[in-house]
């Protein structure tokens, strides 16, 4: 299956590889402990996106949300008895597909039990979302153990939509990724749904004004007027909407040219044309010339975000479920 993915990715990966390396990942960490941990996870992809394809875009979005709190350490599947744990996170209220990472654990749990962290398995089952997506393919370092913390203010460490690119550069710094790490995970928006309240207050309530003409006069205004057509109000808690309108279900550069055409559904999008740098990404790739180039873009920053400070050797543990600790 890998054969699938452009020569591009294999040559750009190589640049994130010593940083792996120094964390103790690596892609045959379970090749004697667990050889068919790829297989086993994306056997139950296949068949999760088979049924419900939209599910691609908020199991990629879990991993983001594991690897910019604590690192990559599972930490946003723990359950918390008190609801003080990342998940019960307002950034998290909108999370879905736990249920299936349990599903998944447990399939690998009896091919290898005690063996693969759960942690690991969100790294993987990120990308077969993107690759079963019609996305790019890369070959995913693993090694990563589980945390057994889980704090809800810790996800002050995510990045809100609402983000302006000041804010954006500095919580991905934090987590040593960089500005083109910035534009090109962004991208990620090219799969999925929103809901309305994540970007209604650039329909309604801009300056504070809570009327309908407290608009954001950075959104392109038919693309403005069609989401207040699906989000009535600033009170909508329930509709969703398409990030990438007409392609949600499929990874591809379409998420470029609408941001490009000021049609970028959150603020964070739309702050992506403030910067040089990344104005000229989004520029280039909107024009859908270079889709091989991005895939190996994408595919090298997502190693490089699943390198957030992972827990690796004697940190940590392999969680029996990804939802409690062992003790």
């Amino acid at each position: 299956m890998a054969s699938r993915a452009p020569t591009m990715v294999a040559l750009l990966l190589a640049a994130v590889a010593a940083t792996c390396a120094r964390a103790q990942l690596h892609d045959k960490f379970y090749s004697e402990s667990c050889p068919s941990v790829e297989e086993v996870v994306r056997k139950e992809m296949v068949r999760a996106l088979s049924l419900a394809p939209s599910l691609a875009g908020p199991l990629l979005r879990m991993h983001f949300h594991d690897c910019f709190v604590r690192g990559c350490d599972g930490s946003v599947l723990l359950d918390s008895a008190n609801k003080t744990a990342e998940k019960d996170a307002q950034p998290n209220q909108t999370l879905r597909g736990f249920g299936f990472v349990e599903r998944v654990k447990a399939a690998v749990e009896k091919a290898c039990p005690d063996t693969v962290s759960c942690a690991d398995i969100l790294a993987l089952i990120a990308r077969d979302a993107v690759w079963l997506s019609k996305g790019p393919y890369w070959t995913v370092p693993l090694g990563r153990r589980d945390g057994s913390v889980s704090i809800s203010n810790e996800t002050d460490a995510l990045p809100p939509p609402t983000s302006n690119f000041t804010v954006l550069t500095q919580l991905f710094a934090a987590v040593n990724l960089d500005t083109k790490d910035l534009v090109v995970l962004s991208a990620g928006h090219t799969i999925g749904t929103s809901h309305c309240f994540s970007f209604s207050d650039r329909l309604y309530n801009f300056t504070g004004m809570e009327n309908p003409s407290d608009i954001d006069p950075s959104l392109e205004p038919q693309y403005m007027m069609r989401l207040k057509s699906k989000c009535a109000s600033l009170n909508d808690n329930t509709t969703l909407v398409e990030m990438d309108p007409g392609s949600f279900k499929t990874f591809d550069t379409d998420y470029f040219k609408l941001v490009s055409k000021r049609r970028g559904l959150f603020h964070s999008d739309g702050a992506l044309l403030t910067d040089p740098f990344t104005r000229a990404y989004v520029q280039r790739h909107a024009t859908g010339a270079f889709k091989d180039e991005f895939f190996a873009d994408f595919a090298a920053s997502m190693i490089k975000m699943g390198n957030a400070n992972p827990l690796t050797g004697s940190q940590g543990e392999i969680r029996k479920k990804c939802s409690v600790v062992n003790h």
